[in-house]
This record gives structure tokens, C-alpha cells and sequence, in this order.
């Protein structure tokens, strides 16, 4: 497919529309324009006083973008395993994620067959065929870096708001373009054309319905016209070898009756796929992570994990320790502060402000010491 120069990745501001919706005033739909992406510097770090602050983020304006040029990789973070991308070998079973499955009188729910649903997703979720690479960056990709993956990430939450679209929809318009990226190596001029072709797709495959490919070609500005999109979506559809569904994070995280507790995880959740090092952990255990989290968060004075949600997960906290203190480096802005779509989608009262939840600066390490031998005498 040619790549086209001078690109414009539209952004929207993020800012008012959060405003629009703690007034509840109207707006009439505009163009999601994406900020400029041109020789973005790595991320600083943020000094605690920084952190949890007001939000001043300033009034975004359409930057024209000439091309997704020089932008440096996040460095790594001292003690990771973002080097050798090594993934978290799956325990055996898993149930899906929630503060408490307690309903199984409900029809709807399955109960019958609750097992052997989700040994169904477990067997997915660990097939390679149906798995990113971890440092496809590294390994696939010669002109793009983990950065520009996270500000197409962030433009298309914005794009899912615009359009009213189902929060399982990003989580497959994500998992789509990081399968695609591990296959075939693609030009930083056509990301924005694989994160709108990716998201039509999942579109198509999760929405009652699902935009036309005209709304697409029209949130990207007419950077694309119709003929590249469809292009695009078939590559997509061999390259993936017409498999589009498996689980997500979303999958694992099902209804509570809590809702602060459930857009908590959600908006956990919705962080993770901003970040690139998230890639490597598996669907099953993100989600874990999250509750792990998400718990901490309300209640940081009590353990956060105890034999039932072990019985459920098949996690201990060792095993998330990794995955959850990325996460909470995301939630404080010590990762991707400069991507601030997901933290304005969660800061608007119909999430119930959860963006604005406190949080200590710091997880006892200790929680992460306990077995579940010792978590059943919690």
C-alpha cells in the first residue's frame, strides 16, 4: 500500500467534553483530532508533587502532522523485564474477575457451564496463533517505537467516545493492530489507517451498530479515503487469518454490584492498553491485576487479595506483583502522562469520577509475600 506524507492525525479535546458532561449540555459531534506525534521526547519523570495534583491540562488545538517522525522508545524501567519480554508462564483454570461471583442463581450467567467456558478462553488465550508478540517493536517493526503505538492507542479511546462505541470493541480494535504489527512490518504513515481499518472491524464484529466506513474516513479528517480503509481491512482479516474474536481483559472482567469498583477495573484496565510492556502479560492475569488494584485503591489498609479471589484466578500476588505495579505507574502518571484520552474518559460522572480516586504512592511490597497458605488464615 503507498504511504502517503503529511499526514493529520486529529485529536479532540478531551478537556470540554468532559466538562459538556458534568454540565450535560449538548455538543454537536466534531472531527477527533490527534495532537502532533512529531519528534515527541521521551517521557520525564513526574515528581511527587505532581502526582495527584488538579489537572491543568491545557486546551488541546489540531497540530498538523507532517509524519510520525523521530520519536524516541521509552526507556525501560530499572528492574523490569522489559529487555528479554519475558511472559508469565498460565496456571491451570481461571473463571472470570470480579469482586464476587455470588449471582449463580442467575440463568444468564451459565452456571453449569462456567468451566468449561472458561477453560475454553484459557486455551485461547494461551494459543500463539491468537497472541501478540511481546518486542514485536524490536523484532518486526523497523519505523515506529513503542511511544507511537501509545499515542494511536490514546486517539482511538477518543474515537470509541465519539462514536458511543462499547469498551469491548477497543479492547479488540487494540488486540487487532498489536496481531497485525507482530506479522508485518509498517510505515509510521500508515498507524493511523491501521487503528481506524482495526477499529471497523471491531466494529463490526462486537456493535449492534457499527459506524460506516465513511465515519471513519471522516474522524481521521480525510487523511484516508474509503478504498485504503477496506484495503487495510482485508490485510487485516488474512493476516489474522479471519480470527477475530478471544479474550480480552475486558472478558475476565465482568459486572459487579459495585459500580465504582467495576469502572475502577474498567479504567485499570483501559491504562494497561496504553502501555507496550503490557503486551507480554495475558489477558487473565491483567485482569487480576486490576482487581488486585483496584482493591488496594478503596481499601489500602486491608490486604487486597484472599483465598477466594486465588480460587478464582489462580493467581498468587507474586504472580501479578509485575503486571500490577506497571499499572499503578500508569494510574500516577509515572508512565504515559502525556496520554491523557483514558483519564479524561474516566473523570466524567457517568464513571463515577474514578479517575480522580486517590491512591498511595506506593503498594506495600509484603502484600506480594503472602502464599495462599497464608491468605486462607486472612
Amino acid at each position: 500500500m503507498p504511504d502517503k506524507g503529511n499526514r493529520v492525525l486529529p485529536h479532540r479535546n478531551a478537556k470540554q467534553r468532559a466538562a459538556a458532561a458534568i454540565t450535560g449540555t449538548a455538543k454537536k459531534k466534531k472531527r477527533v483530532a490527534l495532537s502532533a506525534i512529531t519528534n515527541l521526547p521521551p517521557e520525564k519523570p513526574v515528581s511527587g508533587s505532581e502526582l495527584g495534583g488538579n489537572d491543568t491540562t491545557k486546551k488541546r488545538k489540531r497540530v498538523p502532522l507532517s509524519e510520525l517522525t523521530n520519536i524516541p522508545p521509552e526507556k525501560s524501567v530499572p528492574g523490569s523485564d522489559t529487555e528479554n519480554n519475558r511472559v508469565r508462564k498460565r496456571p491451570t483454570k481461571s473463571k472470570p474477575v470480579t469482586e464476587s461471583n455470588n449471582n449463580t442463581s442467575d440463568p444468564q450467567l451459565c452456571a453449569p457451564y462456567i468451566s468449561d467456558i472458561y477453560e475454553y478462553l484459557r486455551k485461547m488465550e494461551v494459543d500463539p496463533s491468537k497472541r501478540p508478540l511481546a518486542d514485536y517493536v524490536q523484532k518486526v517493526q523497523s519505523d515506529m517505537n513503542a511511544n507511537m503505538r501509545g499515542v494511536l492507542v490514546d486517539w482511538l479511546v477518543e474515537v470509541a467516545e465519539e462514536y458511543n462505541l462499547v469498551s469491548d470493541t477497543l479492547f479488540f480494535s487494540v488486540s487487532y493492530i498489536d496481531r497485525f504489527l507482530s506479522r508485518n512490518a509498517l510505515s509510521r504513515q500508515n498507524l493511523q489507517l491501521l487503528g481506524v481499518s482495526s477499529m471497523l472491524l471491531a466494529s463490526k464484529y462486537e456493535e449492534i451498530k457499527p459506524p460506516e466506513v465513511e465515519n471513519f474516513c471522516y474522524i481521521t479528517d480525510n487523511t484516508y479515503n474509503k478504498e485504503e480503509v477496506v484495503e487495510m481491512e482485508a490485510d487485516i482479516l488474512k493476516t489474522l487469518n479471519f480470527e477475530l474474536g478471544g479474550p480480552t481483559v475486558k472478558t475476565f472482567l465482568r459486572h459487579t454490584s459495585n459500580l465504582q469498583f467495576e469502572f475502577l477495573c474498567y479504567y485499570l484496565a483501559e491504562l494497561s492498553l496504553l502501555d507496550y510492556n503490557c503486551i507480554k502479560f495475558f489477558p487473565s492475569l491483567v485482569a487480576a491485576s486490576v482487581v488486585f488494584l483496584a482493591r488496594f485503591m478503596l481499601s489500602p489498609t486491608t490486604h487486597p487479595w484472599n483465598s477466594a479471589l486465588y480460587q478464582l484466578t489462580r493467581y498468587e500476588p507474586a504472580d501479578l506483583k509485575e503486571c500490577i505495579l506497571n499499572i499503578h505507574d500508569l494510574y500516577l502518571s509515572r508512565r504515559g502522562a502525556t496520554l491523557k484520552a483514558v483519564r479524561e474518559k474516566y473523570k466524567q460522572h457517568k464513571f463515577k469520577c474514578v479517575a480522580n480516586t486517590p491512591s498511595p504512592p506506593e503498594i506495600p511490597l509484603y502484600f506480594f509475600e503472602f502464599r495462599v497458605a497464608d491468605l486462607r488464615k486472612l
